[in-house]
């Protein structure tokens, strides 16, 4: 399967923004200020998997 060029674009925003909440999870974890903030930032990367996911199995 081939991704179109705005396709293509989409992943690449949501892979930056999975690369930075994965920076700001790992903070969070090391401080443990606030526990539901490693789970907000853990469903955040998740939703943003999903997507990616579902772009590169949407048809053509």
């Amino acid at each position: 399967m081939t991704l179109n060029k705005k396709q293509k674009k989409q992943i690449d925003v949501h892979r930056q923004k999975i690369q930075k909440l994965r920076q700001q999870l790992a903070g969070a974890k090391q401080q443990m200020d606030d526990p539901a903030e490693v789970k907000r930032l853990q469903a955040e990367i998740d939703q943003h998997e999903a997507a990616v996911e579902k772009i590169k199995n949407e048809p053509g």
